[in-house]
């Protein structure tokens, strides 16, 4: 199975040298990109079927046609990698910038050049220190070999690639909060529109991209949409980086075929639960994602149908829940994580939230009433999408609704004994 975004991956997990990723076949999709217009490497992008790995799985050629194209449209331009990665469970964007770096560099200027972009950022979260040590040497190997700069291999056109070190926030993975933080203002989202594509950093047009989605765009590029396409086994082109956190017996990470099922994810990658536990469920992408318990386990994970088995692929990253944890406590831990990370913007999500952590917390003290179940059950409809600024509430309150769905019982079990049965 062709794995292009591990297959350069060392086994000493040390960063791929500008010359061993020459020796890969490195840079050459870029050099087929600047040998083609703009227009037709977003449109090799289109026929990829690639789809945003941060998250939302937007379609990525789709996103870069909204930037103003031609002589008059404004300058500079910017394009923006997302690798703040602070969903709970998510570790896939920093396995990319710490083992094959330049990969991502690549990605961002063949991205880049198909809009047009004048200027690169990498938003990068603030832990991630060994992943900031490899991009800043990458980024500054890249800028010797003619790959970044002025001019680039000659072609006529110049690209620069900036790496910030953001201050933290889980709500910098919305594209515009993280964008104010860019620019030194506290990250809180925008209206929309304008879209970023229109009027980003700035005020000029600007692209964020996950990671991962940039480190698919030269290899498209160099083997061709059909490729990519044929990599998968659903109709989302390409293959996924898949993780899995929990008690299971190989916790990792694995590039697959887009559409892998999640029963295969979890027996024949991870191993399977470690010994004497059940599978009770999981939150297949991350966090903020509902669970899917083991009527769903033969779902091809890929956005499509993880939406209609009732949840999203999210990133990919499954977190696992096993028969001798909580359910009631691991949802109160996400609902702390996401109350402390409200951006505060808007009422119901501040406000909302502490109150629904606050519930979950008495409930795991013993001190949880039937009248609390009315009251989760009302949040997960008030902090719904369309009732908040942006989307961090509604993904906030996806694990409570699945669970109060598919653990109900767990929940009166806290009621009924006044205590966790699991303590």
């Amino acid at each position: 199975m062709e794995r292009p975004l591990t297959g350069n991956f060392r086994a000493d997990r040390e960063a791929v040298s500008l010359a061993e990723y020459e020796r890969a076949g490195g840079y050459q999709g870029l050099r087929k990109a600047l040998q083609m217009a703009p227009a037709d490497v977003t449109e090799t992008v289109k026929n990829s079927n690639l789809r945003g790995r941060g998250g939302a799985g937007f379609p990525t050629g789709m996103k870069w046609s909204f930037v103003p194209m031609g002589k008059d449209a404004p300058h500079p331009k910017y394009l923006v990698a997302n690798a703040d990665e602070m969903e709970p469970g998510t570790f896939k964007d920093r396995a990319l910038m710490e083992c094959d770096p330049h990969q991502l560099i690549e990605g961002m200027i063949v991205s880049a050049y198909a809009i047009a972009a004048d200027i690169g950022y990498i938003f990068l979260r603030g832990e991630y220190v060994r992943s900031h040590e490899r991009l800043a040497r990458a980024i500054a190997e890249a800028q010797a070999g003619n790959y970044l700069g002025n001019n680039i291999l000659g072609s006529g056109y110049s690209f620069t690639i900036h790496l910030h070190a953001s201050a933290g926030r889980y709500i910098c993975g919305e594209e515009t909060a993280l964008l104010n933080a860019l620019e030194g203002k506290r990250a809180h989202p925008r209206t929309k529109p304008p879209f970023p594509q229109v009027s980003g950093l700035w005020g000029k047009p600007t692209i964020v991209q996950n990671v991962e989605t940039l480190c698919n765009v030269h290899h498209i590029v160099n083997h061709g949409p059909a490729w990519f396409r044929k990599l998968s086994r659903t109709e989302d082109g390409g293959t996924k980086l898949y993780g899995v956190s929990g008690k299971v017996k190989r916790p990792g990470l694995w590039e697959l075929p887009m559409g892998t099922p999640m029963r295969e994810i979890l027996e024949e990658h991870a191993g399977g639960m470690r010994d004497g536990l059940r599978f009770r469920g999981a939150l297949p992408g991350g966090a903020s994602t509902d669970f899917l318990v083991e009527q769903h386990l033969d779902t091809p994970m890929d956005f499509g149908h993880v939406q209609k088995a009732g949840s999203r692929l999210g990133t990919g990253t499954m977190v696992v829940l096993d028969d001798q944890t909580c359910p009631v406590g691991m949802v109160w831990n996400l609902e702390h994580f996401f109350a402390q990370e409200s951006c505060g913007w808007c009422t119901p999500c501040w406000s909302g939230l502490a109150w629904t952590e606050k519930i979950l917390f008495a409930m795991e003290q013993g001190k949880g009433s039937l009248h609390d179940l009315e009251t989760l059950t009302f949040q997960t409809k008030f902090l719904a999408p369309g009732n908040t600024f942006c989307a961090f509430a509604p993904g906030a309150v996806e694990p409570l609704q699945s669970a109060l769905k598919y653990f109900a019982s767990d929940f009166r079990r806290h009621i009924d004994e006044h205590r966790c049965p699991w303590r």
